[in-house]
């Protein structure tokens, strides 16, 4: 967990792979502990092609039935079900507006909202954003998306910065370039060298 929180969550991402990740990960992750999921991460990535959607939409009942028996996973039939809907959801919306990237990104604006939390009860589950986003994936035929698995989603990807203040990643990731994850300051100081 400590891990994840100092390098990944929060950190805006750009690749439709890590986006669809993401939200199977979230999915999955309804009603049990984040923990638990880390820790299946890797089998996920084994059970799912490396999150490639493409295969993922072509998943047959048969490839469904051996991923409801894997152990490396949580296997939840429902879950694996609708993380193959999903994958053909995804891939819809892909064609649609060129990436699934810039779809989801469309719900803040094109940029990260920078919350200013001061304490762990101040961050909500769910926001206008996840509210609106849910509601739009859910009529693109997504499942297990409701607003709380959405915000985690937008949470995870950096389409919001829920870090508190007085955490050491809150500025780190303020100062990210929401386009291309890149440093901020670091590009500006070579700019001016």
């Amino acid at each position: 967990m400590l891990q994840y929180h100092d390098r990944e969550w929060g950190v805006p991402v750009h690749d439709d792979r890590k986006h669809f990740e993401f939200l199977v990960l979230e999915a999955a992750q309804a009603g049990l502990s984040w923990t638990i999921v880390l820790k299946k991460r890797e089998g996920y990535r084994r059970a799912f092609d490396e999150f490639d959607p493409e295969r993922v939409a072509r998943y047959s009942d048969r490839r469904i039935e051996k991923l409801v028996l894997n152990p490396e996973i949580i296997r939840n039939r429902l879950n694996i079900e609708a993380a193959v809907g999903n994958a053909r959801a995804f891939l819809k919306i892909r064609e649609q507006f060129g990436s699934f990237d810039s779809y989801c990104w469309r719900f803040v604006g094109g940029q990260p909202k920078q919350n200013r939390w001061k304490i762990m009860r101040q961050i909500p589950a769910t926001s206008v954003e996840s509210e609106a986003f849910s509601k739009d994936l859910k009529g693109h035929g997504f499942s297990f998306v409701g607003p709380t698995v959405v915000y985690a989603h937008m949470q995870a990807v950096g389409m919001v910065n829920d870090h508190l203040v007085d955490c050491f990643r809150y500025p780190e990731i303020r100062g990210l370039d929401p386009l291309h994850g890149g440093d901020l300051q670091k590009k500006a100081k070579r700019a001016l060298s």
